[in-house]
């Protein structure tokens, strides 16, 4: 019988344990960074294009595969920001709908954009975080069109309704509703109301004729003429009163 001695570690055998210069070379690597075709969440949703650190960063497109929805445009350290594009899968044509259009930051609606709402209205104007508050305008899917200033998605502010029969308002609005001084026509009527509104409702103020030779159904019925010794003093106290009761709600 033959022995043979066999040394302490076989040649065959390398040792598997990585240094610390190529953990840090793998890691930099698998890093995502730069333009990238498709890549696949665990949940299905995809996005191609621009990465930084791992980020989604630049431009890119983004689809949720839950939703169908996706979003095309600028994108910083992994959420919209810039200008970009969401749009919608209508589940019925199976094509895309734009649903909104415009800027964004840190994930939300934020600056000018445009929004297409399902029953056929829209709105353009200014966003922050995700609300319509600011200078905007709104077309109503039954013709009635609202100019004016906005606050956390109602009317706020300065601004003119103009409904689809031809009547208007301009004037005061507060939490969507009129709320302060206002004028409202009628030119059909050929009649203009001047005064103060309260959560929509008209509390006090003088009626006049407005245009109404040009009105196609004129009333009938004149204005009749208030003697009074001081018509505004008696406006401005009704004014304070229902400035006096909506302050006790």
């Amino acid at each position: 019988m033959v022995f043979i001695k066999l040394p302490a570690v076989m040649p065959f055998f390398k040792s598997t344990q990585l240094t610390p210069q190529c953990t840090k070379l793998l890691d930099v690597k698998s890093q995502k960074c730069g333009l990238r075709h498709t890549v696949y969440a665990t949940n299905g949703d995809k996005y191609t294009g621009e990465w930084q650190n791992n980020q989604k960063h630049g431009t890119g497109t983004q689809i949720w595969k839950e939703s169908g929805a996706s979003y095309n445009g600028e994108w910083k350290f992994g959420k919209p920001d810039g200008y970009g594009n969401y749009c919608v899968l209508v589940s019925k044509t199976k094509k895309y709908m734009y649903q909104y259009s415009g800027n964004w930051k840190n994930g939300k609606k934020h600056g000018y954009g445009r929004y297409f709402y399902d029953n056929s209205a829209v709105y353009e104007g200014d966003w922050s975080e995700n609300h319509r508050t600011g200078l905007g305008k709104m077309y109503y899917g039954n013709g009635d069109i609202y100019h004016g200033e906005w606050m956390m998605d109602k009317c706020h502010g300065k601004g003119s309704l103009q409904y689809a029969n031809g009547n208007w308002y301009e004037g005061d609005w507060q939490d969507g509703k009129k709320n302060g001084n206002g004028k409202f026509c009628y030119p059909d009527k050929g009649r203009i109301y001047k005064g103060f509104w309260v959560d929509g409702v008209a509390k006090c103020g003088t009626l006049s004729y407005f245009g109404k030779d040009d009105a196609p159904t004129p009333t009938n019925h004149p204005i009749p003429q208030l003697q009074l010794v001081d018509m505004e003093l008696v406006l401005r106290d009704a004014q304070a009163a229902n400035f006096d009761q909506r302050s006790k709600k």
